[in-house]
């Protein structure tokens, strides 16, 4: 991916990585839906259900309230809604989805509803829910929602009384990722393994969402610790390790696990961005990961906007079919 805007290529998931500064900017003016979300969750416990990509955000969210001592979890809602199983009385809360449409978190944010507790949905403008976020986005692998709800999620949880850091200086650093030589990470023989501690543990697993989907390469998220109690014993000189740094408690022991696989023979490639402390890191290094992606698709040639239906209207068939 060569350096620059969205003008330098042609996908819907170039424009939105590079569209996020200012969209950033503008939820940033525009705080009040994540206000009015803060006063119907405040005192009360919160589930954050999502899945796929909102899945990550959910966990996201549940980190980021914690740090304003919510009692705060995050459900995947295919745990919740095939089961029968709903919410405790007293709990609220917060369906992500980018379309609003899909299915399972979709019945959730109705149970939810239904049962007269606080409940939020985040959600694209005009999507039906209660705090928007950007318009829709033409590609499935979904970017600048992604960041727009960990926006949204950041301002409910700093009117809550979280100290996150300077929130309004996430756009210029998510500018200046965008602005540097992109992020090169070679395709590896066999298998890319995304790594980060706290919070970014969450930021490596939609790394490999998104390589995935968007190049087709096969990819692993796994949080640091996680990865190093057995995963990390498979990987060799055809695997290669990124290795996310936010900084916080754990960066000296992330390192220390990244060095051994280092000397296993695999290759390591490291991204720290501490500038914005480590629960606002997600931001930058989410846009690493997305620009990972896109590096991989681009020097691929694969679409990263269409889930390989344009190459195969069966396999189109056969998802949609299954309904999301």
């Amino acid at each position: 991916m060569a350096e620059g805007g969205a003008g330098s290529g042609a996908s819907a998931m170039r424009a939105a990585i590079w569209a996020q500064p200012a969209e950033l900017r503008r939820l940033l003016a525009d705080p009040e839906p994540a206000r009015a979300a803060a006063g119907k969750l405040r005192g009360r416990r919160v589930r954050l259900v999502g899945i796929g990509t909102s899945w990550h955000a959910a966990h996201h969210g549940a980190w980021l309230l914690a740090e304003a001592g919510v009692d705060a979890r995050a459900e995947h809602a295919a745990d919740l809604a095939p089961y029968g199983r709903g919410f405790a009385d007293g709990e609220a809360v917060i369906v992500l989805s980018h379309t609003g449409s899909t299915g399972y978190s979709a019945e959730m944010l109705r149970r939810a509803r239904g049962t007269g507790g606080p409940a939020v949905g985040i959600s694209a403008i005009g999507a039906g829910g209660d705090v928007e976020t950007v318009e829709p986005e033409r590609s499935y692998a979904y970017t600048a929602s992604h960041t727009a709800a960990l926006l949204r999620l950041a301002q409910i949880a700093t009117a809550l009384g979280a100290e996150l850091g300077d929130l309004d200086a996430v756009p210029d650093r998510v500018e200046d990722v965008l602005g540097r030589l992109a992020p090169i990470v070679a395709e590896p023989q066999r298998l890319l393994e995304l790594t980060g501690a706290g919070p970014n543990g969450w930021t490596a697993q939609e790394g490999a969402l998104k390589v995935r989907e968007a190049s087709y390469v096969a990819a692993e998220g796994l949080s640091a610790e996680q990865f190093f109690h057995g995963p990390s014993v498979a990987l060799d000189g055809r695997d290669t390790l990124v290795v996310l740094d936010g900084g916080g408690p754990m960066a000296e022991r992330v390192e220390a696990i990244a060095a051994a696989v280092e000397v296993g023979g695999a290759q390591v490639v490291r991204f720290a961005e501490r500038d914005l402390g480590e629960p606002l890191s997600i931001f930058a290094l989410t846009v690493v990961v997305q620009c990972i992606a896109l590096n991989l698709a681009e020097a691929r040639g694969t679409n990263p906007d269409r889930f390989r239906y344009d190459e195969d209207p069966g396999r189109e068939r056969a998802f949609e079919s299954i309904g999301f």
